[in-house]
């Protein structure tokens, strides 16, 4: 994605003093705010394996599902702001529910710490194969000809698969009916059971799925063909100009949490993104492995604010 192109790796280099020389001296708790099995659990038990060897401490995973990421969000937020609990975030919950819901329990700037920006995975336009479809172009084709008949499934409101169908509802021109689920996970398994013919799902999750031949892929919803399937259309290649969408994922602290041990943990996570076999993994499963400074995070969070603000107001969705 172009726009990315400036975020490069810049480490923090600040001296463990006081409190972050003994940290951690107890588990870490890694909160992903999506259930077991979804791209950001996946990822989350990635990032939570490496870093417990880095800080020679249990990183231990705690799945907190709900409200499209609302409830995992909100309780990372709200702990103590002493490093022994990090948040998984990704677009949905830190980006797209400030402007899809009237009220948040948090809000992203004031209640959060940034550490780094982790990777940007593409989304995957998949469709259960008993779907008469075998292109983007057919896809809405057949849709226009069934208004509000098709329906496609996502990780729940404000979720970045909700959002990229209802992008296409909007650019091309068609009506499908949003279908929410407690995850990832869920959602996915709701296309391969034939449950929702179609989704926009976490490339982590679905291209397992696309690969044994349960689910066709029409598309990836980013800006560049995805290295993972060089031969699969971006949707904008496809029939939708302009068309871009996609979740990206970053760990964050609560807001407060010393800067040191902000430092620290930068630190850890950029080295971990820099491990071969943590770039060939990401990058296998679609992913664009980033690991940025706090500061840069911290402004692609702003940005990216704006943009969904635009986008919902332009789709005129709400959630609430």
């Amino acid at each position: 994605m172009k726009r990315y192109a400036a975020l490069v790796v810049v480490p923090l280099l600040c001296a463990a003093t006081g409190f972050a020389q003994s940290y951690p001296s107890r588990p870490v708790r890694f909160v992903s705010p999506y259930a077991p099995g979804g791209g950001t659990d996946i990822l989350a038990r990635m990032l939570g394996q490496k870093l417990s060897e880095s800080l020679r401490q249990s990183v231990v995973i705690e799945n907190r599902p709900g409200g499209g990421g609302i409830i995992g969000t909100e309780y990372a937020a709200k702990s103590a702001p002493d490093g022994y609990t990090i948040l998984l975030g990704s677009t949905g919950p830190l980006t797209v529910n400030p402007s899809l819901h009237r009220k948040l329990p948090y809000d992203t700037l004031r209640d959060l710490a940034p550490i780094t920006l982790v990777s940007i995975v593409p989304s995957i336009l998949a469709v259960h194969p008993s779907l008469p479809v075998k292109s983007v172009k057919e896809l809405i084709a057949y849709a226009k000809a069934r208004p509000g008949q098709l329906s496609f499934s996502s990780s729940g409101n404000g979720g970045s698969g909700h959002l990229a169908g209802e992008m296409l509802n909007v650019m091309a021109g068609v009506k499908m009916v949003h279908v929410p689920y407690r995850g990832t996970g869920p959602a996915t398994i709701a296309v391969v059971t034939g449950e929702v013919p179609l989704s926009f799902g976490n490339m982590l999750t679905m291209l397992p799925h696309v690969k044994s031949g349960r689910l066709r892929a029409l598309a990836v919803s980013s800006v560049k063909r995805s290295p993972a399937t060089p031969s699969l259309p971006t949707v904008a290649e496809a029939g939708v100009p302009g068309y871009e969408a996609g979740p990206w994922y970053g760990v964050l602290a609560p807001a407060g949490t010393p800067r040191d041990i902000i430092a620290r943990l930068n630190s850890e996570l950029v080295k971990i993104l820099r491990q071969p076999d943590m770039r060939e993994k990401l990058s296998s499963e679609g992913g664009e492995v980033v690991g940025s400074s706090p500061e840069q995070f911290a402004q692609h969070i702003k940005a990216e604010l704006a943009r969904w603000a635009r986008i919902i107001k332009a789709a005129n969705v709400r959630a609430d």
